[in-house]
């Protein structure tokens, strides 16, 4: 495996960490769990906005609705996941 492939995976896996933890947060405070008031759930929040929901916006062109499930973030987690393998079973 080249650097550059070895940083594209590294970069994936931690892009992958950032989807499951923006899903996360967004179902605590749906639940009312965690308050989005605080400064540092906001600021993660919009850290996580600003980086993830591009995608997700793209993706839910693609994507039908189904109500109030929004399986995007499946899909996006497939996605990286299956360029994950790809650059391993290749090794670029």
């Amino acid at each position: 495996m080249s650097v550059f492939g070895f940083f594209s995976y590294e970069l994936l896996k931690i892009y992958s960490f950032c989807v499951i933890a923006y899903v996360l947060l967004n179902i605590l405070i749906a639940f009312g769990i965690i308050n989005q008031n605080n400064y540092l759930v906001n600021l993660v929040m919009s850290f996580f906005y600003k980086i993830i929901e591009p995608i997700l916006n793209f993706l839910r062109k693609f994507i039908p609705n189904f109500g109030n499930i929004d399986i995007t973030p499946i899909i996006l987690l497939i996605f990286l996941k299956t360029l994950q393998f790809s650059i391993l079973k290749y090794s670029l």
